[in-house]
């Protein structure tokens, strides 16, 4: 669990360096977005990683990696979007944004520890396609939850779900390093 730890720390603090450096650039214009449109920017990122991944062709260039990355953060963004009043300003200071990211991956860093122990490090033996796969999956789940008006019958809700997207995401950085 140790190597895991430091795998997922150092993969989160890539996509931590990015955000805050965007954040720096455009500042929280990301505040705009809606939950259902932060569903379908990680939905073109992951279907990106699958095209890619079926056709062995990359036309644009960019690494798949950075597409890992734009889900972690879009994960973020998401999460605290279900949690930030929608009245409230769109512009927030870099200092309270980098607090808010902290406090969202720490709490998925804590959900992936408590399953990892569960599932025994199950990931080390998937291919980053099954990883891949799995994102575009809980996308599903969450635009069908989305359409129901958040509303779950015995599922897990929205935010459980881009928890696990960001996690499968950060695996898929962790074995692709």
């Amino acid at each position: 669990m140790e190597l895991t730890l430091k795998q997922y720390d150092e993969a989160l603090g890539k996509c931590r360096d990015i955000f805050l450096k965007k954040t720096k650039d455009y500042g929280t214009a990301w505040r705009i977005l809606r939950p259902k449109s932060l569903t379908d920017q990680i939905f073109i990122k992951a279907q990106r990683i699958r095209t890619i991944e079926e056709t062995g062709e990359n036309k644009v260039g960019e690494d798949i990696g950075n597409e890992y990355v734009g889900i972690v953060n879009y994960c973020v963004m998401a999460q605290l979007q279900l949690e930030l009043p929608t009245d409230s300003d769109h512009e927030m200071e870099v200092e309270r944004t980098s607090k808010l990211y902290e406090a969202k991956v720490q709490e998925t860093r804590d959900l992936m520890i408590k399953k990892n122990s569960d599932y025994g490090e199950a990931w080390r033996e998937m291919r980053v396609s099954s990883l891949t796969d799995l994102i575009l999956m809980k996308i599903l789940r969450i635009r069908q939850i989305e359409d129901n008006q958040g509303k779950t019958l015995i599922s897990e809700g929205i935010d459980a779900n881009y928890q696990d997207m960001m996690n499968y995401a950060l695996f898929a950085l962790i074995r692709l390093g």
